[in-house]
């Protein structure tokens, strides 16, 4: 993929993954506040909200303020940017590739905005499960980001299996 093609496909994927993240938190935010959480299909889909200081699944949360603060909004973006450089140098990205960083660095970038909007908490208010297994509260950012990184792994993966 030629590089001016890689960066508009990875800005059009970023802006879309951190928009629909950005919308579905305001939809939430509005619906969800004092209210009881609502569950579907039998609860196997919940929606609830909180306010998450910590990384993916509240990883993090309980570091005191002065250290989380900083490591949540300074090493982010530091990493974005790594990642778009490295996303716009690299010579042998496959589409895939090129597809779930950009979805990586979607999710990363609507939760920054968050963390900058929110006094360094996240907006969470999903959550799926089956009886009493549950996953964590989260949010599109945060499907964002797995999705795009079983995409590269499964790109990688597949590429490994060609070279055998």
């Amino acid at each position: 993929m030629r590089r001016n093609t890689r960066l508009v496909v990875t800005l059009a994927v970023v802006l879309a993954c951190a928009g629909c993240d950005q919308a579905t938190k305001h939809l939430a935010s509005t619906a969800l506040a004092g209210n009881d959480p609502i569950s579907l299909l039998g609860d196997m889909v919940r929606f609830e909200l909180t306010a998450n200081p910590g990384a993916f699944l509240s990883l993090g949360a309980q570091l005191p303020p002065h250290v989380r603060g900083p490591l949540f909004l300074f090493v982010p973006p530091a990493l974005l940017g790594f990642l778009l450089v490295w996303q716009m140098l690299g010579q042998d990205l496959a589409r895939t590739q090129v597809l779930g960083f950009a979805m990586i660095m979607g999710g990363g970038v609507g939760n920054l905005i968050d963390r900058i909007a929110n006094q360094g908490a996240v907006v969470d208010f999903m959550s799926v499960g089956l009886g009493p297994i549950r996953t964590g509260i989260f949010n599109v950012a945060d499907v964002a980001v797995m999705a795009g990184s079983a995409l590269v792994l499964w790109t990688v993966r597949q590429g490994s299996k060609r070279s055998r």
